[in-house]
């Protein structure tokens, strides 16, 4: 079957995009490599957002939570509702493997089967690949770039880099489970944009001395049982079970480029026109997180759900007119 639209990616604005095709009446199919929402899955368990449920909202479908914040497990129950009450046609756990073709007409093989579309768009969050420190050791089992259960740090000695809130929740949830927990960070300060009710949280443990954190500090080396931090004071060697190196991720920029994106300047924003987010490979469409490049802080759920209006406003317009 030919397709007007192909989406890459079933995240909220990957399905944003999918209700705006049904709702012009486009022909579309969205494409999947994980499962549905892959990114949010992938959350850590205890995760709570810092936006309002409303500001999270796709399709004018309401989202109620039970606290002013949601946490993950009603996000991902809240976009699975979506997807079945629009009955969106998904095609979960199938790699997109390669893109050929030009505007109009298009041909995706993907792990699963091929498909033709006139026109692709691109939603594929930036979650998939941890930014990594590049020292030795950093492929030890013991350190982990993704972070999901406190649990299994329970009463280990743990040491987390960073100090935003993927790593700011970490340390508190590994801490009250009985860890020991020691943090590192680059700066001299716990980020500003750590959710506002847990800044003061963190602050407190550090300053009463329940959590350990080297300030102007970096890992130099890990081993087995220790790491070696170079910190203002000198290079120390610490204790160690597991190292939560919660730095942060970035887009998948290879396959950006296999898809025939540019990548510009020091941050490699995707090459595209804000206007209708149509990339530099015309009828190729970009939709959410991915189009900040490096700078992840850019686009989040709630400012960019506007991008599938946009696109598909502008898909339809040509489809109208050809």
């Amino acid at each position: 079957m030919d397709y007007d639209i192909l989406i890459i990616g079933a995240g909220p604005i990957g399905l944003a995009c999918g209700i705006e095709a049904k709702a012009k009446g486009l022909s579309y199919v969205i494409v999947e490599k994980g499962c549905l929402v892959n990114s949010l899955y992938n959350y850590p368990q205890n995760m709570t957002f810092f936006s309002t449920s409303e500001r999270l909202e796709i399709g004018n479908i309401p989202f109620i939570s039970n606290s002013l914040k949601p946490t993950r497990s009603e996000a991902l129950e809240y976009y699975r509702r979506v997807a079945l009450y629009f009955n969106l046609n998904v095609r979960l756990f199938e790699e997109v493997l390669s893109l050929e073709g030009s505007e109009g007409n298009f041909e995706i093989k993907t792990s699963k089967s091929s498909y033709k579309a006139k026109n692709v768009i691109v939603s594929t969050g930036f979650y998939d690949i941890p930014n990594l420190m590049n020292v030795k050791g950093e492929n030890l089992p013991k350190v982990f770039h993704y972070y999901k259960d406190p649990s299994y740090f329970a009463m280990q000695k743990v040491l987390v880099i960073g100090a935003s809130n993927s790593s700011v929740d970490a340390a508190l949830e590994c801490y009250r489970k009985g860890a020991e927990v020691t943090m590192v960070v680059r700066k001299g300060e716990i980020s500003d944009r750590v959710k506002y009710w847990v800044k003061p949280d963190i602050e407190n443990r550090i300053k009463e001395g329940s959590i350990k954190a080297y300030f102007h500090s970096q890992i130099k080396e890990i081993t087995a049982n220790t790491v070696l931090l170079n910190t203002p004071n000198g290079n120390i060697e610490i204790e160690n079970d597991f190292v939560l190196a919660l730095t942060g991720y970035q887009p998948n920029f290879s396959f950006l480029e296999l898809l025939g994106i540019q990548l510009k300047g020091e941050n490699k924003y995707p090459d595209h026109d804000p206007e209708t987010m149509e990339a530099n490979r015309k009828g190729v469409y970009l939709a959410g997180v991915v189009c900040g490049g490096m700078d992840t802080h850019l686009w989040f759920i709630e400012n960019s759900r506007i991008h599938a209006e946009v696109i598909i406003s502008h898909i339809a317009e040509n489809v109208t007119t050809s």
